[in-house]
């Protein structure tokens, strides 16, 4: 049986891991064609050899988002491998948290590189291709639909102390969503965002239960949630439990496919029913 995403090409920045890593192997399974993104080789990699024992079809685009050049060789991945730009997930990233007296300007800048500057210098890039495609299509008569799915947070929606850059980021995709949205429609670009509350990843694991740095740029940066933090933000959550990276990477599937074509500027929060 076809997927339902047969033949789409489909960009996943920070698929190498956790959420990113089953986006990819969600849209994967439904016939889409994959351009791999990790900041290292290894993850990337493993996440290309995963699809293609699905019997999917995948690239690997590795490097940091946040780069010069980045956006415009991770856009050309996909059109050059496979002539087409379907489907954007704006994924990457990562948390750098501290309270506003002693967080730093690289803190704040490298938060905010990565989860606004990063979606919106490959959604730049992607435009040309859009445009083009898009004039095309409509000379034909013909009308199709493509998607960009930014990933947003509940800490965008509604604040969280210790996270002030990450929060203004996270909300400031929300805001680039909804002006893509109106400014793309015209191509047929459904533009919307997922905003994610507690999902158990590397980034939440609880320190006494693995926790890890992340190394970003040959920085160490530590990664995690303490155990009693975690335990009472998982006694708030109506579903009782934090969320698994494959239920985060559903969520984004429905943004994916022909059903939610008339859905876009809007922002989905999947937090276990947790406000």
């Amino acid at each position: 049986m076809p997927g339902r995403l047969d033949g789409k090409v489909a960009l996943v920045s920070g698929s190498g891991r956790g959420i990113g890593r089953q986006i990819a192997l969600k849209l994967a399974s439904e016939g889409a064609r994959v351009v791999v993104n990790d900041l290292d080789d290894g993850p990337g990699a493993e996440t290309v050899a995963e699809i293609k024992a699905l019997g999917a079809e995948a690239v690997a685009c590795n490097g940091d988002v946040t780069k010069e050049g980045f956006a415009e060789r991770f856009v050309q991945a996909g059109i050059d491998t496979w002539g087409g730009l379907d489907i954007i997930v704006n994924n990457a990233g990562y948390t750098w948290d501290n309270v506003i007296q002693k967080m730093s300007d690289e803190q704040w800048y490298a938060i905010l590189d990565v989860h606004l500057t990063a979606p919106f210098r490959i959604m730049r890039a992607a435009s040309r291709f859009i445009r083009e495609a898009a004039r095309q299509e409509a000379s034909e008569g013909r009308e199709v639909f493509r998607k960009v799915v930014n990933i947003s947070s509940t800490s965008g929606v509604f604040g969280n102390a210790g996270q002030a850059n990450y929060s203004t980021a996270k909300a400031g995709i929300q805001g680039l969503t909804r002006a893509m949205a109106k400014e793309w429609g015209r191509y047929k670009v459904n533009v919307n965002a997922v905003a994610f509350g507690l999902i158990m990843t590397r980034l939440t694991e609880a320190p006494a239960h693995g926790g890890a740095t992340i190394d970003i740029s040959g920085r160490e940066i530590p990664v995690g949630v303490r155990p009693e933090v975690l335990q009472t933000a998982e006694k708030l959550i109506p579903l009782g439990r934090g969320g698994r990276p494959e239920e985060a990477a559903g969520s984004v599937y429905l943004f994916c496919i022909p059903e939610s074509n008339y859905v876009t500027g809007q922002t989905l929060v999947v937090a276990g029913g947790r406000p």
